[in-house]
């Protein structure tokens, strides 16, 4: 399995960035996986690539046509954290992400809500999750487009906005390839998480085609 970690940003930077490069590359000498991690154009000889908190405008014309290529035609695309703050102009990926970012309230612990224990990115975790990160809100709720794997538990902190229904964690088919994304992943103590690491890694392995969804 190869996998391309892409971290460009052309807004907001996450100071966690480094550390879920570091998080990919040890889950990949783990497992035994190829792990390039790069901001320059996108390459596409790879089972997945990861955004790892991308942020803006970051292909140009011609990348996004091949990434789209890439993905329709069979690639796999995992989507972390700010990736939902990424493409705002490009139409298709707003498709690919599920839901675009829209706000967030403070940095505070919260529960994760495991609606679907039965993908390889979620079989691992307790029906409640309970943890500290920052929690997105989206422009419109994905769900019917989407696999809702996790949804946010509004009543256990404060400043959400999307109320009963938040799913925070999804995946869904993309043309002939496997798209997967999780809110999760803004602080750099996420990457030192074992249960974190091994939703990301359930992920990557759903998107590269090497576990099924179920």
């Amino acid at each position: 399995m190869r996998v391309l970690l892409f971290s460009k940003t052309a807004g907001y930077r996450h100071d966690s960035i480094p550390a879920g490069i570091r998080a990919i590359r040890e889950l990949g000498a783990e497992h035994r996986f190829d792990v390039t991690a790069t901001e320059d154009a996108f390459t596409p000889a790879h089972d997945a690539v990861v955004f790892l908190s991308t942020s803006g405008e970051v292909m140009d014309a011609a990348g996004q046509a091949a990434f789209e290529s890439y993905v329709e035609g069979g690639g796999g695309w995992v989507g972390v954290h700010a990736a939902a703050d990424t493409g705002y102009d490009w139409p298709w990926y707003g498709e690919l992400v599920g839901a675009r970012f829209k706000s967030h309230p403070e940095i505070q612990e919260a529960r994760f809500v495991t609606e679907d224990g039965t993908h390889p990115a979620t079989a691992h975790l307790p029906p409640v999750w309970t943890r500290t990160d920052e929690l997105y809100d989206f422009r419109d709720n994905p769900r019917g487009r989407v696999r809702v794997l996790q949804t946010l538990d509004e009543s256990s902190y404060t400043g959400g906005v999307m109320g009963a229904d938040h799913p925070i964690t999804w995946c869904h088919p993309q043309g002939r390839g496997r798209a997967f994304y999780t809110g999760l992943g803004h602080t750099s103590e996420s990457y030192d998480d074992p249960a974190f690491r091994a939703l990301l890694l359930g992920g990557i392995r759903y998107a590269a085609g090497v576990l099924p969804a179920a």
